[in-house]
C-alpha cells in the first residue's frame, strides 16, 4: 500500500526513540497495575499484552506501536516537567485502550491480533469481558491514587474520552447493519472511537504537569485530528494492508462488513463503480453464505471501492487531518524539540504500514 501521506520535511526527531521511551517508562508501571488483578485475570491480561504465551511461558510479544504512551510522556514536557510526570497518564490511557481492544476483538469476532490468537479465542469470551472491565477500573485507580488536583483533572478527561470511545464502538456496530452510512456519520464515529483517546493521550501528561485548560484543549485538538488521520490509515490497512505486517486477515474490514471510510466514500461518490458496489453490498447484507465468500469475491469488492475513488479519498483525508493536527500545536507555547517530536509522531501515524 502506498503511504497515506507524504508530509513535508521537518526537523528530524527520532520516532523510534520516542516510541521506545514511552514504552520503557510505562511498561513497569503497567505490569505492576496488571499484577493487582486476581487470578486468572492477571495471567489473561499478561497474555493479551504479549508478556506470556498461551501456556504461561514468558514471551517477548508485539506490544503494539505504543503511540499513546509516547504522546502522554511527551505532553508532560510541554509544561517543562520531566517525562516521568506523564507516566501515570500513559499507563491509564494504555489500560483504557487495551480494555477496548479486548472487547472489540470479541464483538468483531477477530481471532488474531498482533500475529497471535486473541484473548477470547484462547481464554474464552467471559475472560475477555472480565479482564477488559478490570483494565478499565485500573486506569482510574492509577490516576486517582496520585491524590493531586491535577490527577483529578486528568481523570475527568480520561473518563470523558472513555465514554466517547464506547459511543464510537456502539456506532461502529450499528453501522454494520445499515445499508448506507454518510461520510459525516463515519467521521463522527471514528472521532469517538479513535480520536477521543488519542486526544486524551496527547494532553494527559501536560495536565499532570499543571498545564492550564487552554493548553490541554489545544493538545487535545492535536490528538483528536491525529486520531482521525490514524483511523483513516487503519481503514486503508483494513482493506489493502499486508497481513504479514498487520497481523490480520486479508480484506479484514470487508469480511466484517465494516462501513469504514473507503467504503463510505466510495458509496457516496456516485458513478458506475459506486452504484455497482452499492448493489453488491446490499446483496451481501442479505446473504446467509457471506462467511464462505472466496478471496476473489472480496478482492472484487476492494477493486470497486478503489475504482469509485474510496481509497484515494481516504488517503487524502488522512493527509488533511494530519495537517489540522499539526496546526493545532501553533497556539501552544512549548520547547522546540517537544514541538518537533509531536510533528514527527504525526508524520509517523500517516506513513505506517501496520
Amino acid at each position: 500500500m502506498p503511504p497515506a501521506a507524504t508530509p513535508a520535511r521537518r526537523p528530524a526527531a527520532d520516532v523510534t526513540a520516542l516510541l521506545e521511551r514511552g514504552r520503557t517508562l510505562a511498561t513497569p508501571v503497567l505490569r505492576a497495575a496488571v499484577d493487582r488483578l486476581a487470578p486468572p485475570m492477571d495471567t489473561v491480561a499478561a497474555y493479551h499484552f504479549g508478556w506470556i504465551d498461551a501456556a504461561g511461558n514468558p514471551a517477548d510479544g508485539d506490544g503494539g506501536k505504543a503511540v499513546r504512551p509516547a504522546l502522554a510522556v511527551l505532553s508532560a514536557e510541554v509544561t517543562g516537567a520531566a517525562p516521568e510526570v506523564g507516566v501515570p497518564g500513559a499507563v491509564a490511557v494504555e489500560l483504557v485502550h487495551n480494555f477496548s481492544l479486548l472487547h472489540d476483538d470479541l464483538m468483531d469476532g477477530d481471532e488474531q491480533r498482533r500475529h497471535r490468537d486473541t484473548v477470547w479465542k484462547v481464554h474464552g469470551p467471559a475472560q475477555a469481558i472480565l479482564v477488559g472491565d478490570a483494565l478499565f477500573a485500573l486506569a482510574n485507580e492509577v490516576l486517582l491514587e496520585l491524590g493531586t488536583v491535577e490527577a483529578g483533572r486528568a481523570t475527568r478527561r480520561l473518563t470523558a474520552a472513555s465514554r466517547a470511545l464506547i459511543d464510537g464502538q456502539a456506532q461502529d456496530i450499528s453501522y454494520e447493519h445499515r445499508e448506507r452510512v454518510s461520510v459525516e456519520e463515519c467521521l463522527e464515529m471514528e472521532g469517538n472511537k479513535t480520536g477521543a483517546l488519542l486526544a486524551c493521550a496527547s494532553s494527559i501528561g501536560a495536565v499532570l504537569g499543571g498545564a492550564d485548560d487552554a493548553t490541554a484543549d489545544a493538545l487535545e485538538r492535536y490528538g483528536y485530528h491525529l486520531g482521525l488521520a490514524f483511523q483513516a490509515v487503519d481503514d486503508l490497512l483494513g482493506i489493502w494492508g499486508d497481513p504479514v505486517a498487520t497481523g490480520k486477515q486479508t480484506w479484514s474490514d470487508l469480511r466484517q462488513r465494516k462501513k469504514s471510510l473507503p467504503v463510505v466514500a466510495a458509496l457516496a461518490a456516485g458513478g458506475p463503480a459506486s452504484e455497482q458496489l452499492g448493489e453488491i453490498l446490499t446483496a451481501d447484507a442479505k446473504s446467509s453464505d457471506f462467511a464462505n465468500f472466496s478471496e476473489e469475491e472480496f478482492a472484487a469488492r476492494a477493486a470497486l471501492i478503489e475504482q469509485a475513488g474510496g481509497r484515494e479519498w481516504t488517503a487524502e483525508e488522512a493527509r488533511r487531518q494530519h495537517t489540522v493536527a499539526v496546526e493545532a500545536l501553533d497556539t501552544v507555547d512549548m520547547p522546540d524539540p517537544v514541538r518537533e517530536s509531536f510533528t514527527a509522531l504525526a508524520d509517523f501515524v500517516v506513513v505506517r504500514k501496520r
